[in-house]
């Protein structure tokens, strides 16, 4: 069975750092990189002692670059390495000591056991030892990546992460400097349809967790704009061909009715379906140049995204002439209840089905 690389980011780290590194060393973990990212002078000292008293490399940027720069930087060297064929991959651990050993050759092991996954080594929120915003945090942030990506992860937070040999370059393609950066990844491997595995880990925290880089208002606002990015844009997109669809629809209408057409199934439909021509295909063109961003995604896309809007136009002219025979309320009002459904269907429909796997062809 393969090693792994242990990659410890580490920014102005107590002798927590010193003690962590010698318990590795001594459970037989030798391949071991420390990343001082632009730690001040007063902590200088923990580093000399580490490179002097133990088996690890430090690799030290002159400024602090932030954690997701560290890890970037990390993944890069690991690619450079002559002998990466030893190892199964990297993992990545907190410098304050949350991470146990034992924790950390759990997850080795994983990662010989699901080399094509990211695994993450993730902690229980229910557990008395959990500081009351970290608890919040991460079990807030677990509901909305679960509504917005439809993937349920237990600890969206954790540093305790396991990157094997064959995902690791896309790693270092993802953008992102500090902490949000490990939401990007969480995105990604999730775009590019890579497996994810969960280790369960022991709930640590030393002192109410006031050993912690992350500021909870600043980190927390970068990592909600990474999880809320493409949602945004999706909504805005949407609502846009929304309103349009809607105004189409409304001014075909009144077309239709003064040129003679009666109220009824057919009304409906025609002015349903030449409203949607126009307004899929401006969405598509935005979704594809501004929410998906990609010239490529258009040969690939195009007919799952028409066949979803051929079953949305369907759904909605059948829906709401039901209604409006049922109700004999306003066709406008009914549509557009209708299609506020719809559209929030479409949208896990349209991540999951219909742009998927643009991003790995």
């Amino acid at each position: 069975m393969k090693g792994s690389l242990i990659v410890i980011p580490a920014l102005n780290p107590n002798e927590l750092l010193l003690d962590y590194v010698r318990d590795l060393n001594n459970a037989g973990v030798k391949d071991i990189l420390v990343i001082d990212d632009g730690s001040s002078e007063k902590f200088q000292p923990i580093f000399s002692e580490l490179e002097a008293s133990t088996e690890c490399k430090i690799f030290r940027h002159a400024k602090n670059l932030g954690k997701g720069r560290a890890l970037k930087n990390a993944f890069n060297y690991y690619l450079t390495l002559c002998e990466v064929n030893n190892f199964n991959g990297i993992i990545t651990a907190d410098s304050d000591g949350q991470h146990r050993v034992e924790d950390v050759l759990k997850m080795i092991d994983k990662m010989n056991e699901c080399p094509h996954s990211l695994i993450l080594g993730c902690r229980d929120f229910d557990s008395d030892n959990v500081p009351p915003k970290s608890k919040f945090g991460n079990k807030l942030t677990k509901f909305v990546f679960k509504l917005l990506y439809g993937t349920s992860i237990t600890d969206t937070q954790t540093g305790l992460r396991g990157f094997p040999n064959s995902i690791i370059p896309l790693m270092v393609d993802i953008d992102g400097e500090r902490f949000e950066y490990e939401t990007k990844m969480l995105i990604e491997v999730i775009d590019h349809k890579v497996p994810i595995d969960e280790v369960t880990i022991e709930t640590i925290y030393f002192d109410n967790n006031a050993e912690t880089h992350f500021n909870p208002i600043k980190d927390s606002i970068r990592i909600y704009k990474v999880i809320f990015a493409s949602f945004f844009k999706f909504v805005l997109s949407s609502v846009s061909s929304f309103l349009l669809d809607i105004g189409l629809f409304q001014l075909m209408l009144t077309l239709l009715l003064s040129m003679g057409l009666e109220r009824g199934a057919v009304l409906i439909w025609v002015a349903t379906t030449i409203a949607r021509i126009f307004s899929s295909y401006y969405n598509f063109t935005v979704n594809k140049n501004i929410v998906f961003n990609g010239e490529k995604r258009i040969k690939n896309t195009i007919y799952k995204y028409y066949s979803l809007a051929i079953v949305q136009l369907a759904l909605s002219a059948t829906l709401v002439f039901a209604i409006w025979n049922m109700t004999n309320m306003s066709e406008t009002f009914i549509k557009i209840i209708v299609d506020t459904v719809l559209f929030l269907i479409s949208y896990q429909i349209q991540r999951k089905w219909v742009f998927s796997n643009e991003k790995s062809n």
